[in-house]
């Protein structure tokens, strides 16, 4: 198990070797395993970037984001513009199905509501807007339309953490309750813990994942 000291050694490296992240710009405070990212950037795609940074770092039990988006001026615009711009950049997304994402824009915070069929299409039309000039954030509360039994995904799930991550696969429990699936056990590493979620919100029928898996060094 990582120190807390070389914990946080390694994710100033990682956001340090992240080139779409000004690493001089962010503080990163390390407790009993818990990072804590501090400080300030220009753009919502950049913490988003620094966000992940850090979870890729190995022995990292849980994540706390506590980075300020300050806007430079020339990126400063409206909500009327940004979401004129949302909605182009929606129409031209070739994942999405036409007029099933709806759009709100306040002080500068995109929110996106509606149902689509898959998970991956609900991470389309967040990473469509996620880069667009003058965004301080996006809330992404798309849902997803039910297709199979609960069984069937019960199933389905399972199948994918044993190809995808063998290692854990078997300290993972899968519970599920109509459309909503919840992840309890333990995983060797918090990227692992991510990919289980990933797999079960890969599986058609899913519109909502409960994470409880708790990450594990021993």
């Amino acid at each position: 198990m990582k120190s807390d000291i070389q914990l946080q050694k390694d994710v100033a490296a990682e956001l340090s070797w992240t080139p779409s992240v000004d690493s001089t710009q962010i503080g990163v405070e390390v407790k009993d395993g818990i990072v804590t990212l501090t400080g300030h950037v220009g753009t919502y795609a950049e913490k988003w970037e620094a966000e992940h940074a850090a979870q890729r770092v190995a022995g990292l039990l849980a994540l706390t984001v506590e980075i300020e988006v300050r806007l430079p001026g020339p990126s400063k615009r409206t909500d009327v513009d940004i979401a004129r711009s949302v909605e182009n950049v929606m129409q031209w997304a070739t994942d999405l199905p036409s007029d099933h994402v709806k759009v709100m824009v306040e002080n500068s915070w995109i929110t996106l509501t509606g149902e689509v069929d898959w998970d991956y299409q609900r991470q389309a039309a967040a990473n469509a807007v996620r880069h667009l000039m003058g965004v301080r954030g996006v809330s992404c509360n798309i849902a997803i339309k039910p297709r199979v039994g609960s069984t069937a995904v019960k199933s389905d799930i399972e199948a994918a953490l044993k190809r995808r991550a063998t290692a854990d696969a078997q300290n993972i429990d899968v519970e599920v309750h109509g459309t909503d699936v919840t992840l309890s056990g333990t995983a060797s590493s918090w990227s692992e813990r991510e990919l289980a979620a990933r797999s079960a919100y890969g599986t058609a029928g899913v519109r909502n994942v409960v994470n409880n898996i708790a990450v594990s060094l021993s």
